[in-house]
């Protein structure tokens, strides 16, 4: 069944045939209703919050991806609502946790204040904040090891930058995105310790206009390496770089083929995959009110996607020399997440 509302879909898929309606309080009075009937749960029903779109090529559509893959293994009954903006986060938390959902992803760190707003009026529904910051009796957080990932292309974009200036750009600043940029400033700083990283926030993950624009704005400073974690903006981002004849690396998708002559490579992270772990553990009463973080040692979740052709043979296999060591802890951080920090945190085995 779905029902679409002002700036915001609702998808439910259960096991029987639709026979009456769902009523979910919408923000606008402008509200139309098309049943549709899929397969689907067993009793055991997952939901899942996204800020942006499930079509986005990124994390988005990661996020729909999993609770996709969840209901394909567990015989789940699971819904989603897309395009949740900040101000609707409490509303939709609360709406699918009263209609009795065993556990509800909110995707994105941005989502925290909600959860710790909700959780703990409804504690029988689990809620997983991906990309979050919280624990609780009924609060669990995802977290890829967003620092790994980027530690690797630092390594790379260091080796390829020609200007000595890479940037990285994303959507928002909080916790993950401080991991992810610290990775890629301790990446490249242990290949060249002199080079310069810019970072910027452009306050959307989805507006194409202000991420070319911040894009340009990097290239015009001179950078020629830019790492992004942007959702349906990564696409201009990446496309800005090729016109430029600058360089940039693929987030949370392989995201090569949207410019493979600028793509060194993509920080590929299944969500999909780590979204269905934790769906799963859920429904054998087997979560935990902890912080789940999943790093490179999960090579199916984690790791390095297609490399570009910009990319030399001696760069690819170090990145990847690097990535072992990694998994193998003869690398370790320590207390490295903050940006600003010196590359102390950086133990060598």
């Amino acid at each position: 069944m779905t029902l679409n509302f002002s700036r915001r879909k609702f998808v439910l898929s259960s096991s029987a045939t639709f026979a009456g309606s769902l009523l979910l309080k919408a923000c606008s009075s402008n509200q139309s209703t098309t049943p549709t009937v899929s397969s689907g749960g067993e009793g055991f029903k997952i939901a899942i919050a996204l800020p942006g779109t499930i079509t986005d090529k990124a994390w988005n559509q990661s996020g729909y991806e999993g609770v996709n893959l969840a209901k394909q293994k567990l015989g789940a009954e699971v819904a989603y609502l897309e395009q949740v903006a900040q101000a609707d986060q409490t509303e939709a938390l609360t709406g699918f946790a009263r209609k009795g959902y065993n556990v509800v992803f909110a995707h994105g760190g941005q989502f925290d204040a909600a959860i710790e707003q909700v959780a703990a009026q409804f504690p029988n529904t689990f809620f997983v904040g991906v990309n979050g910051n919280n624990k609780g009796a009924n609060i669990a957080s995802l977290r890829i090891d967003h620092l790994q990932g980027s530690y690797l292309c630092g390594i790379i974009g260091a080796a390829i930058t020609k200007s000595n200036k890479l940037a990285y750009i994303a959507g928002q600043e909080f916790p993950a995105t401080q991991e992810e940029l610290r990775g890629f400033q301790l990446g490249a700083k242990s290949v060249k310790p002199n080079i310069q990283i810019t970072s910027t926030f452009i306050g959307d993950w989805n507006d194409v206009a202000k991420a070319k624009e911040a894009t340009l704005a990097l290239i015009s400073s001179g950078n020629d390496v830019i790492y992004q974690w942007l959702d349906s903006a990564s696409p201009a981002v990446l496309q800005a770089a090729s016109d430029k004849g600058v360089y940039a690396f693929g987030n949370t998708k392989d995201q090569s083929d949207f410019a493979p002559k600028a793509v060194l490579t993509s920080a590929v992270k299944r969500l999909d995959i780590a979204i269905a772990y934790l769906a799963e553990l859920a429904k054998q009463k087997k979560l935990q009110g902890q912080i789940y973080s999943i790093g490179l040692e999960r090579k199916d979740i984690l790791y390095l996607g297609k490399f570009g052709v910009a990319v030399p043979e001696t760069v690819k296999q170090n990145a990847l020399k690097v990535n072992q060591e990694i998994v193998d802890k003869k690398i370790i951080f320590e207390n490295c997440q903050e940006a600003g920090k010196d590359t102390r945190c950086v133990k060598k085995a």
